[in-house]
């Protein structure tokens, strides 16, 4: 633990008279721009409004601490003043209030005021409070990867920069601020926290947000961490504490904590009316601590300026306002087409015949299992890019590298990394707390930076505390940026049931949870020998990656597959017609593949019923020409799958079916799916809820008799 309790101690450096005038006028600026889009969300010109307002004094001194374009920045709503003073231009920030097509915040795909400009390293900024910090925390532990990994020739790092990351005091209730802290403090990474304690999270005051009111109180014991709580409506005194923090981490000598007491003399947005639970008194004291008032008199009264110097800078601040405004309302909205672009990467097409090698596989050794071919591709992409780091829990051998002599290694709990951590070190392979937005958070941030983070979850069961990560960040990272950022991360998770014991919490399926969020590309393979193909592309591919592998099939005798080589790739979007027939299709994928084509043989063999199976094998995209061009031929067709029949991946393919191909129909497009219910774990009634052989071959004899 470290802690200031002097904030008023000499700063390092010296503000100058132009210094602080300097900072003077930013902090007009910024208030000026707050208040001209309250003006012009009142005229109806822009549609949506949240300011910065008793913020400026402590932001505007970060800005002048921290470096552009060299240390990295993951701001929040309020940080316009610091976004200023970094760089960005008042047309700029007026650009992204109209929704102008060259705003270079997002494009006009998100609201004012949540920042990003790739030129000065402001990562773009989402709705979700929060969800910054992790990946903040990523972005500083990917300086450590790659002071860390020799193999790297070209490292895109400084040496000494450092992540800023800001959040309001509200956020502190969050779980994701804590793990950041846990994680920042423990590998002792180079990020600055700062915490802007308006006192008010919307209506919800701070006493009732945490433990004993005070934030930077209960910080305090965190190793390494040095906590300072005398920033905030003083730009010098900020300035100073602010000092201290960077140079604090610039050493590495572990992350800072800036707690900064600050005013919010505005309503949380203009959606929110703060009259409806601030008493006259508690608003009336802000506005005499108004930094924007107070700073100003200061200089006056300090000899650094005249008031005529003063009311010429707001004059002068009024006039780059108004012609900002000017360009901003003259600028023009994005074509409506454009929405479509930067969902994936427009560079590398993982659809396309470059990924695709499966026609001339390498064959070397006996056929093996799922498993082992899931690690072996792992082993060659790593050893052909360095920039491929593993982690998750229980992934790496041994955490401590001194047991690695005696034990012979976890390697994550189906194996599937068994051996990498030995092979590729521990820089390139290591455990993460039991936290799963921790990891994910990570590998987003480490993504932003040019690595290339290839994470595990280690049940599907356990994936949803990562959702808010995945859904809100990692697959809208490009979009919501018009294409200045991207995380091409992989997350790889155990799937699904047919375990004999999984029951409730180790049997969970929900593909269409994932398929539904556009960005994200969502596989399952069903063989060994898809799985090693399938993986290589999603390491390969320049867009965040779901791989689904199903529990069930790691070790089956009926999927092994010899290793095909270490270029051997299968493309996204490519289903494979696993038994070809002419009376009816059957769409399917994962586990129940198998099951199908023993459904089929017995329909065959029993009643002359000739079945055609596709596996899917990438769930997003779908290959649906496949399936069109097989109904063409057989004219009916059974959608099976594991999730639960009602609301599931299956109903969508069955509905798209319906809308593209009703005129080839000859019969109802059918389902086989699990019950509405959850998975039990006695055997009776695990069976009786996931499809089963005699389900589907049931269900393919009722079609072929339609």
């Amino acid at each position: 633990m470290a802690t200031r309790t002097h904030p008023r101690a000499k700063a390092a450096k010296v503000l100058s008279k132009a210094d602080l005038l300097d900072i003077c006028r930013l902090m007009l600026l910024s208030r000026r721009l707050d208040d001209k889009e309250i003006q012009l969300k009142r005229q109806n010109k822009i549609f949506f409004q949240i300011s910065g307002a008793g913020h400026e004094a402590v932001l505007a001194a970060a800005g002048r601490v921290l470096r552009p374009a060299y240390d990295w920045f993951y701001p929040y709503y309020r940080d316009r003043a610091l976004c200023l003073t970094l760089g960005m231009t008042p047309t700029e920030m007026l650009l992204s209030a109209v929704g102008a097509a060259e705003d270079p915040n997002s494009g006009g795909r998100q609201m004012p005021s949540h920042w990003g400009h790739k030129a000065l390293n402001i990562v773009s900024q989402s709705s979700p409070t929060g969800t910054q910090l992790l990946q903040a925390v990523g972005c500083a532990e990917a300086w450590l990867r790659y002071a860390r990994i020799a193999d790297i020739a070209d490292k895109p790092i400084q040496g000494d920069e450092l992540v800023y990351v800001s959040i309001g005091d509200g956020t502190t209730s969050e779980g994701e601020f804590w793990e950041a802290l846990n994680t920042a403090s423990n590998l002792k990474l180079p990020v600055l926290f700062l915490v802007e304690d308006n006192k008010y999270a919307i209506s919800v005051p701070v006493e009732v947000q945490t433990a004993g009111g005070s934030l930077s109180k209960l910080a305090r014991n965190f190793p390494d961490l040095l906590v300072d709580g005398g920033a905030g409506g003083d730009p010098v005194a900020s300035y100073e504490v602010l000092v201290r923090a960077a140079e604090y981490c610039r050493q590495r000598k572990g992350p800072a904590l800036v707690h900064a007491h600050v005013i919010r003399p505005y309503s949380h947005s203009l959606s929110d009316d703060e009259v409806l639970y601030k008493p006259p008194k508690e608003r009336e004291d802000e506005a005499k601590r108004d930094c924007t008032l107070t700073f100003p008199k200061r200089l006056i009264a300090e000899g650094v300026a005249t008031e005529a110097e003063i009311e010429q800078m707001r004059r002068q601040v009024e006039e780059e306002v108004g012609v900002a405004a000017d360009m901003a309302l003259a600028s023009p909205q994005p074509q409506p087409e454009s929405a479509l672009r930067y969902v994936y990467s427009p560079d590398v097409d993982p659809t396309s015949e470059q990924f695709d090698t499966e026609d001339d596989p390498q064959f070397a050794g006996d056929p093996t299992t799922m498993v082992d071919l899931l690690n072996a591709c792992l082993k060659d992409e790593m050893a052909r890019d360095p920039r491929i780091v593993v982690f998750g829990e229980d992934v790496a051998d041994a955490s401590r590298e001194q047991n690695l002599k005696e034990v012979k290694g976890k390697g994550g709990v189906f194996k599937v990394t068994w051996g990498l951590q030995r092979q590729f070190g521990s820089e390139r392979v290591y455990n993460s707390p039991l936290a799963e937005a921790n990891i994910v958070g990570r590998a987003i941030g480490l993504a932003t930076r040019g690595l290339k983070p290839v994470v595990e979850i280690q049940f599907f069961d356990y994936i949803w505390p990562a959702y808010h990560q995945l859904r809100n960040e990692l697959a809208t990272m490009r979009w919501r940026s018009s294409n200045a950022f991207s995380a091409p991360a992989v997350v790889r998770v155990t799937y699904g049931g047919y375990l004999k014991g999984g029951a409730l919490y180790h049997s969970q399926t929900g593909a269409v949870v994932f398929t539904a969020i556009p960005g994200l590309r969502v596989v399952c393979p069903s063989t060994a020998l898809d799985a090693n193909g399938l993986l290589r592309t999603a390491v390969r591919c320049d867009d965040p990656v779901l791989f689904l592998e199903h529990k069930h099939l790691y070790r089956q005798t009926y999927n092994k597959a010899p290793n095909p080589g270490p270029n051997f790739m299968i493309p996204f979007g490519k289903a494979k017609v696993v038994k070809e027939g002419k009376d009816l299709t059957v769409v399917t994928y994962g586990a129940v593949v198998q099951r199908a084509l023993v459904a089929a043989k017995e329909l065959e063999e029993k009643d002359g019923v000739s079945s055609e199976v596709i596996d899917l094998r990438s769930l997003s995209p779908l290959d649906f020409a496949t399936i069109a061009a097989s109904l063409q031929k057989t004219s009916r067709v059974l959608v099976a799958y594991e999730d639960a029949l009602s609301w599931g991946y299956g109903a969508e393919i069955a509905a798209k079916i319906a809308d593209e191909c009703f005129a080839w129909l000859d019969a109802p497009v059918k389902r086989v799916a699990s019950t509405d219910t959850f998975v039990g774990y006695a055997p009776a009634l695990e069976d009786f809820i996931l499809p089963q052989v005699e389900d589907l071959a049931q269900a393919m004899r009722e079609l072929h008799a339609f």
